[in-house]
């Protein structure tokens, strides 16, 4: 496309000895997945640079004109941080990929999300949030439930012992969850069925990629039978024997009915949270045949090995260098019907 593109990211690093969680850096990205996309968006003949989204971040955009940002950056500090790099931009008038200030802001708190889903009539498992671990109650739930910090993604504080049975076995997760990660706990309903994650690209109208289905099968002789953060973390970088890599099938395995519905509560999710560009919906399909949705992602990983949406986007046809190239189309095309508009509506006046 030949555009100036600033790439905004967060770096993974290791907690080290400060007494941080092992996950506690699990939602940035690595040199690697930062180099791969940084290439794949220079093979679109881009001019790329990258700018860790730091306490510098303003200063560099103040200084350096580009065209477009390229954003995966999931912020550093506060409950809504995945909005701290479109809050700049848009306050500096600098069009970004992926989704804006309220979207991110929704999203990354899994309580406000549901909410919005029961608004929109979207399944979604039956839940209640634990403010106070000195006070937990399980009234109108069925065990076994899942118990998880209300504001994180990439599996964060999601381990095996978050699967709950008695009130004895939530008390000491909600007390955990409130000791490491200093949050409320989001207590659900575990769902019973097949894990699907459903990628979306576009915007006129958003395109509803292949559906992968996770299969746990493999993971039998771990006890990791669900998405937690050692399966994301480590699923595509350990042998199978260690029981820590489910099956991906992509197409999924479901009927034509099953997929087609599918597609629409990810599609409905998408627009409820008030997403663009790409996304990536998760959804459990219940024995029931319920497809309850459990959270959006409008920062879906790129990692080029571990991520699920670079690897749905490689089962639709489209290598890792396309995949960049057209989130960036997708998201200029956005930007220039939105300038046009807004020109249209200031002649019309």
């Amino acid at each position: 496309m030949g555009l100036k593109v600033a790439f905004t990211y967060n770096l993974k690093r290791k907690p080290g000895n400060r007494g941080l969680p092992d996950d506690y850096y699990s939602e940035f990205d690595s040199k690697e997945t930062i180099e791969a996309i940084a290439n794949g968006l220079r093979s679109g003949g881009n001019e790329v640079f990258l700018v860790e989204a730091d306490k510098g971040l303003l200063n560099w955009f103040q200084n350096n004109k580009v065209d477009i940002v390229f954003n995966i950056a999931e912020g550093i500090n506060g409950e809504s941080r995945e909005s701290q790099v479109p809050a700049v931009l848009d306050f500096l008038g600098i069009p970004y990929t992926g989704s804006g200030v309220l979207a991110l802001g929704v999203s990354l708190n899994k309580t406000l999300t549901k909410k919005l889903f029961e608004h929109a009539g979207i399944p979604t498992p039956k839940y209640r949030l634990i403010t106070d671990p000195a006070v937990i109650s399980d009234e109108g739930l069925r065990y076994p439930l899942i118990a998880k910090p209300n504001s994180e993604g990439s599996g964060k504080g999601i381990t095996m012992s978050s699967v709950v049975r008695n009130k004895a076995e939530l008390t000491r997760e909600v007390e955990k969850t409130s000791r490491v990660y200093q949050q409320e706990t989001l207590v659900e309903e575990f769902i019973d069925g097949k894990e699907l994650t459903v990628g979306i690209l576009g915007n006129y109208p958003p395109a509803v990629m292949p559906i992968l289905e996770i299969d746990f099968s493999n993971c039998k002789t771990s006890g990791e039978f669900f998405y937690t953060w050692k399966v994301k973390e480590f699923e595509k970088e350990v042998e199978e024997s260690k029981g820590l890599s489910p099956h991906w099938y992509c197409p999924a395995r479901l009927s034509e009915t099953e997929a087609k519905i599918i597609g629409e509560t990810a599609l409905k999710a998408f627009h409820t949270i008030g997403c663009v560009d790409l996304s990536r919906v998760d959804i459990m399909l219940g024995k029931d045949g319920v497809p309850y949705v459990l959270e959006v992602n409008p920062l879906p990983g790129l990692d080029p090995v571990d991520s699920n949406f670079p690897y749905i986007a490689k089962c639709a046809g489209m290598d890792y260098g396309n995949l960049m190239n057209r989130i960036l189309e997708v998201a200029v095309e956005r930007h220039n019907k939105n300038k046009s508009l807004a020109l249209q509506e200031r002649s019309s006046r």
